[in-house]
């Protein structure tokens, strides 16, 4: 399948993004003619060198004065533009994601969002031509490996706050893509973080396949190592779609539920994939529970001591390397409304190798949220909101 993969070791921002797919092969002069177009900013496409390294340097130079662009107003702006429609849907995908994550920030409804730096054009300008380049591009599927959100402290219109930024770690949160911290300042942008998340399945490593393409994309600061997002273009292998795993079990009797419940938070802190505690009925008809963990091979050694420092399990069943299939997993977000409450919820979508949509699943706690305001039955809600995405995203996505 033809893939597009991030390694973002040294972060990711808007600009680096496009610059990256720009580098993959997407048309600059056309992107940067439509957001000239469409969005009154002016947009050149250069070279620059990081440490080396050639990348790709995008610059969005606002012709008018920046602002504090309500949400609203946002949504209004690229609904009015000349787009694909499918470009448009996911621009306004990726800001969903981020009004989202700054409404559970503030504590603001969405509607009442005033954006600062990610509200402002040339932010604007990077969401919609890395929506465009990704069109362009075609790719079957977009991953991405752990991201390096950096470290120190970030300096914002809400003031100084240690990284990743609140926005940044609520989208991180919320999108499951795996992060870690190095360095002194901040790599991860909330934008770069929501147009990830919005694309983006996360993967532990670059899986099996051949590299097609490779692009680099700049990020304006100089630091210690390249500050480039690395993009490749790839052809996985069929066996891609999923991942390799491995399976632990082991037989357990006499083990109070209190430290079984303690084990499955403790394995699931370090990283375990999923555990699963199941009733056994043991020799001499003794009740006992079978635990089994699922896990990347990596971290097997170690989930397999903690198991037996918490049971004290003389022994622990490996089954290495299994291949797992999995969904390919998007976020996306869906409009319910009741009364004079309006919101977004957002949904995670589930789809095969094909594109076929398998399936579509509300996050809960949004949800929640939701039903409460609106005086509504938390079924109800959970109902809606699966079925306005299944009536918003039936078509494939590789289509």
């Amino acid at each position: 399948m033809r893939t597009i993969l991030f390694d973002a070791f040294s972060g990711a921002a808007g600009d680096m993004i496009l610059g990256s797919l720009i580098d993959l092969g997407a048309d600059g002069r056309r992107i940067a003619s439509i957001l000239e177009s469409t969005i009154g900013v002016s947009v050149t496409v250069g070279a620059v060198t990081k440490r080396g390294i050639r990348a790709v340097d995008v610059q969005v130079r606002v012709r008018g004065e920046n602002y504090a662009r309500p949400y609203t107003e946002l949504l209004e702006t690229i609904e009015r533009a000349s787009l694909p429609e499918t470009v448009r849907k996911d621009a306004l995908g990726v800001f969903a994601i981020l009004a989202g994550a700054e409404s559970k920030v503030h504590g603001e409804p969405m509607e009442g969002l005033h954006f600062h730096e990610v509200g402002q054009d040339d932010a604007l300008a990077d969401v919609i031509g890395t929506c465009l380049a990704l069109s362009e591009l075609k790719a079957g599927s977009v991953l991405s490996t752990p991201i390096n959100v950096g470290g120190g402290q970030v300096h914002s219109a809400h003031g100084t706050c240690p990284v990743p930024a609140p926005a940044t770690l609520e989208i991180l949160t919320q999108s499951g893509l795996p992060f870690y911290g190095r360095g002194n300042r901040e790599l991860l942008t909330p934008t770069g973080a929501a147009i990830l998340a919005h694309f983006a399945r996360p993967v532990d490593h670059i899986p099996l396949g051949k590299a097609l393409a490779t692009g680099y994309g700049a990020g304006d600061a100089d630091t210690e190592q390249p500050n480039v997002l690395r993009a490749l273009l790839m052809d996985l292998e069929t066996e891609s779609g999923g991942d390799r795993v491995d399976i632990l079990e082991t037989n357990l009797d006499d083990i109070p539920g209190e430290i079984l419940g303690a084990l499955f938070d403790r394995l699931m802190s370090l990283g375990a994939r999923d555990v699963s505690v199941s009733p056994l009925t043991m020799k001499k008809g003794r009740p006992g529970h079978l635990v089994r963990v699922v896990t990347s091979p990596e971290r097997s050694h170690d989930l397999a001591r903690e198991i037996m420092k918490q049971t004290g399990s003389l022994g622990i069943r490996v089954l290495p390397c299994v291949h797992r299939y999995t969904a390919e997993r998007r976020m996306r977000s869906v409009p319910l409304a009741s009364g004079n409450v309006t919101t977004e919820i957002p949904v995670k979508i589930a789809f095969d190798q094909n594109g076929e949509i398998l399936n579509v699943s509300p996050e809960y706690e949004d949800c929640l949220s939701f039903a409460e305001r609106a005086d509504l039955p938390l079924r109800e809600v959970m109902r809606k909101a699966q079925a306005e995405a299944w009536r918003a995203f039936e078509k494939p996505w590789n289509s």
